[in-house]
């Protein structure tokens, strides 16, 4: 089940220049499924991430967070230095494994490089999946030969379908921005379902484009992105072990380097990947685990973005509202209550508005006399919804993605294992 939302037609997804991609069954889980990944990235390409804040991060973030330090720290040309490959399983996250599961992504990447001709520390590992299991690291090396048999420009449609989990449906999509005369080129892939909350999610994206841009300004990029994207969709609120975000530039474009983010040409790049980055972010909250409505929570009017943030997460994070909204219940009470204990300092409930789509609900802290149940029923019954709270102390807001909870959010996440 998922709100809006339809297979990307591969004939729409650009081939990154200086970037392939093969997939192949490994059966890290289940046999006969497309289940292992490899990105093949051309020498000069410079890649930035972003990851889990869950302290209990899995062993393949962590062996990340060490390979992008080292590459960075190494500087660009140096030998065996730069990122040179991403290895992605789906099926086992490899999280909650100790020193064993360390061990056990360290090896899959020794074993891609030594068929690529790399060094360990040039392969970025990802996986997702059941927590707290053994990785089948010899299935993995296994698959490696026939993943990079597959190696292509095209691959970006089976490798969206190749890193899901409980996902219904692949997510890509592709888009390209003039910069200096040039058309660059943006295409990204991203998975998720459940266990998606902001400070990333259940979730993978990877998003890889041929801009030349200069390596702290793709870091910062990555960040600002996936602040913007992947870090304002909530699901339930759980936040995983193994969310990463991966921004690739293989600088082929053939533009003036970006340096900064500030420039004309920085600006313009910016707005593309953020773009692509929603699009790909709301794709995961429409393809919820059981989600029936997608909900566009809009928080206005306070004093700091950041108060806004704590109100809108309020609301979307609540079983609460995201129940009463499965319901078609406009029982908006437990909206307000939400907001008040996001916990905004000072807030005084008596400025406050609330709107359903178009239908004013609460005015000055109270329900509207003109407000009508059955208006607000109405607009519940919808697929897509925007939620609206006016705050009247500031200028500053913000916009975070959710949907409602179903039955069918229980029933998978009880037989997820079997």
């Amino acid at each position: 089940m998922s709100v809006n939302l339809s297979a990307p037609d591969p004939q729409t997804l650009l081939p990154v220049p200086g970037v392939r991609i093969g997939v192949a069954m490994a059966g890290v889980r289940k046999a006969n499924r497309r289940d292992l990944v490899v990105f093949a990235l051309d020498e000069g390409t410079e890649v930035a991430g972003v990851f889990t804040q869950n302290r209990f991060c899995a062993a393949p973030v962590q062996v990340c967070r060490e390979h992008l330090a080292a590459a960075a720290g190494q500087g660009a040309g140096a030998p065996g230095s730069g990122i040179r490959a991403l290895l992605i399983n789906t099926g086992n996250a490899n999280a909650g494994t100790g020193a064993d599961g360390l061990q056990r992504a360290r090896r899959s990447c020794s074993a891609l490089a030594a068929l690529m001709g790399l060094q360990p520390a040039q392969v970025l590992p990802f996986s997702t999946g059941v927590i707290m299991e053994t990785l089948p690291v010899e299935r993995i090396e296994a698959g490696l030969p026939a993943a990079l048999a597959a190696l292509q420009p095209a691959g970006w449609g089976e490798a969206a379908t190749g890193i899901m989990t409980t996902d219904t449906l692949p997510k890509a999509a592709s888009r390209q921005v003039q910069i200096g005369g040039r058309t660059v080129t943006l295409t990204g892939i991203s998975k998720g379902a459940g266990m998606i909350r902001p400070n990333m999610a259940t979730m993978l994206g990877f998003l890889a484009t041929d801009a030349v841009i200069a390596p702290a300004a793709l870091q910062a990029l990555a960040r600002h992105a996936a602040d913007a994207s992947f870090n304002r969709i909530t699901i339930d609120g759980d936040t995983s072990t193994n969310d990463s975000f991966v921004l690739v530039a293989t600088q082929q474009a053939g533009h003036a380097r970006i340096d900064t983010l500030s420039s004309a040409e920085g600006q313009a790049l910016s707005a593309a990947v953020v773009a692509l980055a929603q699009q790909l972010a709301q794709a995961i909250v429409r393809d919820g685990e059981g989600a029936t409505k997608f909900i566009t929570v809009q928080v206005q009017g306070g004093r700091t973005e950041a108060e806004c943030r704590l109100a809108a997460y309020a609301i979307a994070h609540s079983p609460l509202v995201k129940t009463a909204f499965f319901a078609s219940d406009p029982n908006l009470g437990r909206i307000l209550a939400a907001v008040g204990y996001a916990g905004i300092a000072d807030l005084d409930q008596g400025l406050i508005d609330l709107f359903l789509d178009e239908v004013h609900v609460v005015q000055h802290g109270g329900r509207l006399p003109s407000y009508r149940e059955e208006d607000g029923q109405r607009v519940m019954k919808k697929a897509e919804i925007t939620v609206r709270v006016h705050l009247h102390r500031g200028e500053a807001e913000a916009t975070v993605w959710t949907c409602d909870f179903s039955h069918e959010y229980v029933t998978i996440n009880a037989d997820y294992r079997s």
